[in-house]
């Protein structure tokens, strides 16, 4: 039991400097000390940094695809694609901006993890991506998406911009409501015939 507590301190804590210093930044001697341990003892529960990186990584993105997956088994009988597509929209940046630094890290850190650490991660980053696919898919087969869209490039798009709020955004540039309205706005006029 205590070793599954320090073993989770370890993982929040590898997530909270991930997401603050990035990859090339985190140092093992950051992580202890934000974990309250000596740094050899990441060892004991870590075989490298890599390992311990590789599974924040893979960490954020599976919660932030659980947490989705959960917020659209909310949605009712009545929800029509575009709203479980704003559904899906609020919840990306809330999870992203408000309940993880695990998904935090993983959005920061993408591109900068070496190749060979991050086949779990694209493992996740595609079953994510085939939420959203389906979720646009359904609404453009439904008359709500314009006609003249690429849908990959669309969703693409979408995610970028949710994506990048991970970079900008912070409670002194308002709330994550106001965030997550303009998102929803911003998406539903760009995706919605004219």
């Amino acid at each position: 039991m205590k070793s599954a507590r320090t073993r989770a301190r370890i993982l929040d804590a590898a997530a909270r400097v991930l997401s603050e210093k990035g990859y090339a930044g985190t140092r093992l001697t950051d992580v202890a000390k934000v974990a309250e341990l000596q740094a050899p003892a990441i060892y004991y529960y870590f075989d490298s940094r890599e390992k311990l990186v590789e599974e924040v990584m893979w960490s954020g993105l599976a919660e932030m695809r659980a947490y989705l997956q959960a917020a659209l088994d909310q949605a009712t009988p009545e929800d029509t694609p575009m709203d479980r597509i704003m559904i899906a929209v609020d919840a990306h940046l809330r999870h992203e901006l408000e309940v993880s630094d695990y998904t935090t890290a993983s959005i920061r850190n993408a591109g900068q993890i070496p190749e060979h650490i991050r086949d779990r991660q694209r493992s996740e980053e595609k079953k994510y991506g085939d939420i959203w696919r389906r979720l646009i898919k359904d609404a453009f087969d439904e008359g709500e998406v314009r006609a003249d869209l690429d849908l990959f490039v669309a969703r693409m798009l979408i995610l970028g911009a949710l994506n990048w709020a991970a970079e900008w955004w912070r409670p002194r540039r308002g709330s994550v409501d106001s965030v997550v309205a303009t998102a929803q706005s911003m998406v539903r006029a760009s995706l919605s015939p004219r």
